[in-house]
This record gives C-alpha cells, sequence and structure tokens, in this order.
C-alpha cells in the first residue's frame, strides 16, 4: 500500500510564503529522492506562475477542469492534467477559471469532497502531494484541507502574527470533525525572518505562548532573502537559482523535518481549538 502523505499549505493570510513554501518543500523533498506532486488551488495561479507556465489560459487542463468534471459526475483522468517540471517535482496547475469554483460548489453533492476525489487515483503514484491554498477559508480551501492529512501553516515573522490563527485553527477543527477525521496540524512555519531584529523571536514566543499546547513549531525558520524573489521571476526554485543560500539551507532542513516527523509520526495531533 502506497504511503501517500498529502499537505495542505495554508494560511488565510497572504504574502507569508505559502507559494514559496509547497515550491520548495516540493522541490527538497524530490531532491531526497521522494516522487512529490504540487497541486495550485489559487485561481491567482501563483504556483502556476512560479515554475515557469506563465500562459495560463492556454493550459489544456486544471484543477478548476477536474472539479468542475468531478461535480458534474463526468470525471476526467487527473493524470492529464499533470505538468511536468524540470526539477523533478509535478503540477496540476491553475488559473483564473477557478474563481467561478466558489459558487459553483454551492449546489454540488457532496461538494467537500470533490478535490479529495479528484486526487484519489493520483496518490499510489507519489510520496506528497502537497496542495498551496488560496489565502481564504472558503469552499476551495476547505476541499483542500478535507483531501490532506496534515495542514502546515506558514506565519511571516511580524507583529499580529498570530492573530488569524485562532480562524483558522478552528475552520481545521470543523473540518477534522465534521469531514475529515484524519487531519491533523502538521505545525507553524515561521517565513520570512529577518535575523537582524528581535522579531522573529518576538513572533515565536507569541506563537508559543497562544498555541505552542495545541501546534507544534516548527525549528527550521525561512529567512528574508532578495534571491527567493529574483527565482520566482525564472520559474526555477531557489535549488536551481541559488542553491549555496540560507533559504535553500533553511527548505533542505524543512524537508528533513517533514520527513522525519512522517517517520516518526509523533507529530502534534490536532486538538478541538474552541474560543
Amino acid at each position: 500500500m502506497n504511503d501517500c502523505k498529502v499537505i495542505a499549505v495554508a494560511n488565510q493570510k497572504g504574502g507569508v510564503g505559502k507559494t514559496t513554501t509547497t515550491f520548495s518543500l516540493g522541490v527538497a523533498l524530490s531532491k531526497m529522492g521522494k516522487k512529490v506532486l504540487l497541486i495550485d488551488a489559487d485561481p491567482q495561479g501563483d504556483l502556476t506562475t512560479y515554475m515557469g507556465w506563465y500562459n495560463q489560459d492556454e493550459l489544456p487542463l486544471t484543477i478548476s477542469d477536474l472539479m468542475e468534471h468531478e461535480i458534474s459526475d463526468s470525471p476526467l483522468d487527473s493524470k492529464n492534467a499533470i505538468l511536468h517540471h524540470k526539477e523533478n517535482v509535478d503540477l496540476i496547475p491553475s488559473n483564473l477559471d477557478f474563481s467561478t469554483m466558489e459558487m459553483k460548489l454551492v449546489n454540488a453533492m457532496s461538494r467537500e469532497q470533490a478535490m479529495k476525489s479528484c486526487i484519489s487515483n493520483l496518490k499510489k503514484d507519489y510520496d506528497y502531494i502537497i496542495i498551496d491554498c488560496m489565502p481564504s477559508l472558503g469552499m476551495i480551501t476547505v476541499n483542500a484541507l478535507a483531501s490532506a492529512d496534515k495542514v502546515i501553516i506558514p506565519v511571516q515573522a511580524q507583529y499580529l502574527a498570530a492573530k488569524g490563527m485562532g480562524h483558522l485553527l478552528r475552520t481545521v477543527s470543523s473540518v477534522k470533525k465534521h469531514l475529515n477525521p484524519n487531519l491533523q496540524i502538521g505545525g507553524v512555519l515561521l517565513t520570512l525572518v529577518d535575523k537582524r531584529t528581535n522579531l522573529s523571536r518576538e513572533t515565536r514566543q507569541e506563537l508559543e505562548e497562544n498555541y505552542g499546547s495545541i501546534v507544534k513549531i516548527f525549528d527550521t525558520q525561512i529567512p528574508m532573502a532578495i534571491k527567493t524573489a529574483e527565482s520566482t521571476s525564472q520559474g526555477k526554485s531557489i535549488f536551481s537559482y541559488d542553491k549555496n543560500s540560507k533559504v535553500a539551507e533553511a527548505y533542505s532542513s524543512f524537508a528533513r523535518e517533514i520527513e522525519n516527523g512522517r517517520t516518526k509520526e509523533k507529530n502534534a495531533t490536532t486538538k478541538d481549538y474552541e474560543r
């Protein structure tokens, strides 16, 4: 039996490094010999762009097509939507068509499980499927959480970083209760950390005080770097663009944490988060 782990990278706040984390973690795991599929679950299609597919209107099939056919009960073979990136990770892309999906899901049968159905036949081919969620907690993100074994929450090292966390944790808790009893919080990843300031230390402290008893906070922290922003316009991951950078090093270390956590499976389980 293939033990594919599905990870949703989620935070309803934008600009926290979700897309960079999805791509970089995927490439880092693939460098460790893992087979990885990434799914762009954001109508903005940032992950698709970042990986070098710029003409998104010309993509033959996207996650939107797969889910649309799923809810109209004429499923497509999901394999036909897969694009292969030169850094040895696969992608199911997205584009703006996906922005109408929230509306289409409203009246669909088993609307929360459409994405899960789309990817179920792909799990046997991969060790990891990583879903880049959109910055909202609407129906598409609920679909991603209903498909996932774990959710990773990137949080930017800044004041009030913990502010929106309660809302996200309640959503995860609700999905776990009603839709996906296996869902766990993999942990919180601090991103865009500027080592020259005390802010990241204070943010980490704030997260630990507020949520440390409920969620794991990863040891790895992702530093801020100009190179990361540059690599996003090249269709390359940070590993291809600047493999000796601190960011590449940090994502390699993060991938090891994920893989070790998987081996041990001692990761923090989601306790129901009630205010």
